[in-house]
């Protein structure tokens, strides 16, 4: 970690995908072997979260530390800001926090999942002001936040203040997406420590590879797992300091500390890096809606959710698992604001950029995710 003396293990354990019980819970003794496991292994990073498991995993983790020497691991978890209404609200969930976690001091605290609204809402409750406070007390040892929009709204981030470290999501396929790689490029210039999360995009990276996909890793002179490409593809950015890969039981843990202790600097020479160029373009040569999300269609006047819906189906195009990205745009996008909420109207399609026929392709997801 650059602004550190703190030396953290390149495999990171997070909190937020625990072993479960059939009532879905977190299967507490499985969760605790993995993190002893973890921690006698090496990993000395534990990233965890308010709202993981709906506020179980906090007290899990908290459960760890009571039966582990402290001095051995370091504890990251994240101000809830999305329920911040009030200065005295930040107080209130860190000393919460703490308690839970049956610790005096966090060691990597973030503001959670900053967008341009949260973080315009955390700079007027004065956020930076709170956050160096709770430093100068001792009860967080370093500040960073995790992010979830637009570039540029990461660079006003970045800009705004001397973070620590920060945390965004960083694969092999998303390189120009959210942050991307150009956000790890400005963070390193800044002198930050970055974490790395879903390098496997959720799994969707090693669980159903496209035959084409598949055509391109068959040029490479590494016999590599799915896993194992894309966790080196993280490995191989020198500005990443830590790589949490969403790890959610003891084989995967196992397999992964294992993927780590073999990774070596050079494996990854400029033809592998094509490889990985030529599989990106693969997977983007998937998409069926040349979509860019810019929003110009928005609002509906029937409220369909026409950026989102084209999201979720061109994430079925691109994978391949049908059932998975069905549950996800019924999860995601309310049922007022579903493809079959699409009257072709017509009013969308002078505004888009792109010339999609959107009603068209309206029929078509609405079709294909049953609605």
């Amino acid at each position: 970690m650059p602004k550190s003396k703190d030396k953290l293990s390149a495999l990171g354990l997070g909190l937020m995908r625990l072993p479960q019980t059939k009532a879905g819970r977190i299967d507490e003794k499985k969760a605790l072997a993995m993190l002893q496991y973890a921690l006698e292994q090496g990993v000395n990073y534990f990233d965890t979260a308010w709202g993981y498991h709906d506020g179980a995993s906090e007290p899990l983790l908290g459960k760890f530390v009571a039966q582990n020497d402290r001095s051995r691991f370091y504890i990251a978890t994240k101000l809830p800001c999305w329920l911040v209404k009030t200065r005295a609200d930040m107080d209130s969930y860190l000393n919460q926090q703490l308690e839970r976690l049956r610790t005096d001091h966090v060691d990597y605290y973030l503001l959670h999942a900053l967008n341009q609204r949260s973080w315009k809402e955390m700079l007027r409750l004065g956020v930076l002001d709170w956050l160096e406070g709770a430093r100068a007390d001792g009860r967080i040892r370093h500040i960073g936040f995790s992010f979830h929009d637009k570039y540029p709204v990461f660079k006003q981030i970045v800009e705004r203040y001397d973070w620590d470290f920060c945390q965004f999501m960083l694969n092999f396929l998303d390189t120009h997406y959210q942050a991307g790689l150009n956000g790890s490029k400005l963070a390193a210039a800044k002198g930050m420590g970055i974490i790395a999360m879903e390098p496997l995009r959720g799994g969707k990276l090693v669980q159903q590879v496209p035959d084409a996909v598949k055509d391109v890793w068959a040029k490479s002179k590494h016999d590599w797992s799915p896993v194992q490409r894309a966790l080196n593809w993280i490995w191989n950015l020198d500005s990443v300091s830590v790589n949490l890969s969403g790890m959610s039981n003891l084989d995967q843990l196992k397999e992964n500390i294992r993927l780590a202790n073999s990774f070596k600097r050079g494996q990854i020479d400029e033809r592998e890096l094509g490889l990985y160029k030529q599989a990106r373009l693969e997977y983007i040569h998937r998409i069926a809606i040349p979509c860019s999300a810019c929003r110009y269609c928005l609002p509906c006047p029937h409220g369909v959710a026409i950026p989102s819906v084209f999201g979720h189906y061109n994430e079925a195009m691109m994978f391949g698992e049908k059932e998975r990205h069905k549950q996800e745009y019924q999860g995601w996008i309310p049922a007022a604001a579903r493809a079959d909420k699409c009257v072709n109207c017509g009013v969308c399609l002078s505004k888009c950029p792109h010339h999609i026929p959107i009603p068209e392709w309206m029929e078509t997801v609405a079709e294909y995710f049953g609605d």
